[in-house]
């Protein structure tokens, strides 16, 4: 007998000023680490379509009640409506073993279930991750027809993933996606029992999957996916970009999602970059305004803020962090403290 796997709490009615409205549904699948982060995602939503009705659904394995009224906060201030959705994390446990090796948490298996929870709710949903911001309107999106489709999706940079994946998986040339933006046909989904295809895909191609369940998404969906404007999904890699020397904000025209993939996030203290400044922006009308940005964990993060540093030139931040760095490599730091 299979265990159902989650279960609804908290859902809030909608607001009469929206129950007119057609809701756009947009999902997220998350950690305890990431309820900030994805709080803020959704205010930067809301910020930009005040025009839109929207229900967030948000899959977790549990919810803190300090959490809960944060969102609860969020749904008053905005009049919209949060719902979330516990998750079973044994319903994964046996794949598990496929991102404990990388900088993924076991919780990006979450958005598998998504069609299956919201399949008596929604006609179309959108997964985010939750390490995007939003910075204009997602009115082109909800317009766009689905009905023939399984998904909308945008391609990975061409040059640095999307071939690399491409040759190891044995994919057609160039087609290869970024899973942090799925928009998702429900009945589509479900009819062609996508999930359990990507399931079975994650343990059959086992090590091949370099990231999780994306490669495995991108094996089960060739050909049936549908590729749209890269302003969907612009992906920033501020590692990549700090260490390179980049420090300004650069866009090839409007982006509507920014997606902030790789190790350095917008809500990083020691990131460099101006998207720092814009997290802030709209942690400042979250309900977690007033909350710090994160600082370095450890001494991997210190030493990549150090480098940044001097990429930037500054010396005196540079020689500070990097023995900062040394000291806890090495275990100085612990020993000074005796």
């Amino acid at each position: 007998m299979q265990q159902e796997p989650m279960s609804t709490i908290d859902q809030m009615p909608v607001s009469p000023a929206q129950s007119g409205d057609t809701p756009f549904h947009i999902a997220f699948g998350i950690d305890g680490r990431y309820f900030r982060y994805a709080g803020v995602t959704i205010t930067s939503i809301l910020e930009n379509n005040r025009d839109q009705s929207f229900v967030f659904h948000v899959l977790a394995p549990d919810v803190p009640e300090a959490v809960r009224q944060k969102y609860q906060a969020l749904e008053q201030r905005y009049g919209t409506q949060i719902v979330f959705h516990l998750i079973d994390e044994d319903r994964f446990a046996e794949y598990y073993q496929f991102s404990r090796h990388s900088q993924y948490s076991p919780a990006v298996f979450t958005r598998l279930l998504i069609p299956e929870v919201l399949k008596d709710t929604a006609r179309e949903v959108l997964y985010l991750d939750a390490d995007i911001l939003c910075t204009g309107s997602i009115a082109g999106l909800r317009d766009l027809d689905l009905r023939d489709d399984v998904v909308a999706v945008v391609s990975d940079h061409l040059e640095t993933t999307v071939r690399n994946r491409c040759a190891a998986l044995q994919l057609p040339a160039d087609q290869y996606f970024n899973s942090g933006v799925l928009y998702i046909n429900v009945a589509n989904w479900i009819a062609n029992d996508i999930t359990a295809q990507v399931m079975q895909a994650i343990v059959q191609h086992g090590q091949k999957l370099v990231f999780p369940d994306q490669d495995a998404l991108n094996i089960v969906l060739a050909g049936r996916a549908r590729y749209i404007e890269p302003c969907w999904n612009f992906r920033y890699n501020l590692e990549f970009m700090l260490n390179g020397g980049q420090f300004d904000t650069w866009l090839p025209g409007p982006a509507v999602f920014l997606h902030f993939t790789g190790r350095v996030k917008p809500w990083h203290a020691w990131n460099l970059h101006p998207s720092r400044e814009l997290f802030s922006k709209y942690l400042a009308l979250s309900p977690w305004a007033g909350t710090p940005l994160d600082a370095p964990r450890h001494y991997k993060e210190m030493r990549m803020y150090a480098g940044f540093l001097r990429k930037k030139k500054q010396w005196g931040g540079w020689l500070a962090w990097y023995t900062t760095y040394l000291a806890h490599k090495f275990g100085l730091a612990g020993r000074a403290g005796k």
